[in-house]
C-alpha cells in the first residue's frame, strides 16, 4: 500500500450483497406541502437522509421523499430500515461503502450495516471516481488547499495525493463537491471516531497498517431524475 490512500488490495471492491436493501414504504410529495413547523428534529433527520439534503436545502427542493406514516400517524424509528444499501455484505471487520449513483454511504462491521447516511460526491465537472481506497489521516478541522475560506470539519482523508476526503459540508440534494465526499455534520463526526486511520513508519514514508477499507461503486446520472425519487 502506498502512502497516498489508494488501496492496492482491491478485494473489497468485489464485495457482494447477501441481502438486498430494505424497501421501506415511501412517498414523493411537493416540498411546498410540507408542514415544516410541525416536524421534530428526528423527523427532519429522516428527511435529510431520504433526500440527500441538509435542513437548509430541503425547502429548496421541488419534491421531497418522505416515509409513509403508520395508521396511527407515526414516523418510522428505525433509520437503518430506510437505507437504500444492503443490510448485509460479505467480509469481516470494518468497511465503508459509498454508492455514487444513490448518493449514500453505508458503514459495516463484520458484514452488518451499522449506519448509513446521505452524501454529496463530486460534481459533473469533477466526479468522484469509483474504486477501492483506505482511510488515511483525520483532523477535526482542516483548511482546504483549494480555497483557504473552506473550513472542513471532521475531515477524514482517503486519498492523500489528491486530497479527497470525507468531511462535513452542506448537502444540496445532488453531487456538488470538488471530488470529496460531503456528509451531514453528525455523520462526519461519527465517521471521524468510528473509522480507523493508517499507521505509518517513523519517517512517514511507509504504511505499516492501512486504515478502514473504502469502496466507491457506480456513477451518478446527471441527466436523469435522482434515483431516490423514482419510487
Amino acid at each position: 500500500m502506498l502512502a497516498w490512500g489508494l488501496a492496492e488490495d482491491a478485494g473489497w471492491a468485489q464485495t457482494a450483497a447477501l441481502a438486498g436493501p430494505t424497501k421501506a414504504a415511501q412517498r414523493v410529495v411537493p416540498a411546498a406541502e410540507m408542514n415544516w413547523k410541525a416536524l421534530t428534529k428526528a423527523q427532519l433527520g429522516i428527511l435529510e437522509k431520504l433526500n440527500r439534503a441538509d435542513t437548509n436545502h430541503l425547502p429548496r427542493l421541488p419534491f421531497l421523499v418522505a416515509p409513509l406514516l403508520s395508521p396511527e400517524g407515526g414516523w418510522p424509528e428505525d433509520e437503518l430500515g430506510l437505507s437504500p444499501l444492503p443490510p448485509l455484505v460479505e467480509g469481516a471487520g470494518k468497511l465503508l461503502k459509498v454508492d455514487l449513483a444513490l448518493q449514500a454511504f453505508g458503514a459495516y462491521e463484520n458484514g452488518k450495516l451499522v449506519r448509513w447516511g446521505p452524501v454529496s460526491s463530486g460534481s459533473k465537472k469533477v466526479p468522484t471516481p469509483a474504486g477501492s481506497y483506505r482511510l488515511t489521516w483525520r483532523a477535526k478541522r482542516h483548511v482546504s488547499t483549494d480555497d483557504a475560506s473552506w473550513i472542513l470539519k471532521w475531515y477524514f482523508n482517503f486519498h492523500n495525493q489528491s486530497g479527497r476526503a470525507f468531511h462535513a459540508y452542506p448537502l444540496p440534494g445532488y453531487p456538488a463537491s470538488h471530488s470529496c465526499i460531503r456528509l451531514l455534520a453528525r455523520d462526519a463526526e461519527w465517521l471521524y471516531h468510528w473509522g480507523e486511520s493508517w499507521k505509518l513508519s517513523g519517517d512517514g514514508r511507509e504504511v505499516l497498517e492501512p486504515g478502514t477499507p473504502v469502496v466507491f461503486e457506480g456513477a451518478y446520472d446527471f441527466t436523469a431524475t435522482p434515483p431516490w425519487r423514482k419510487l
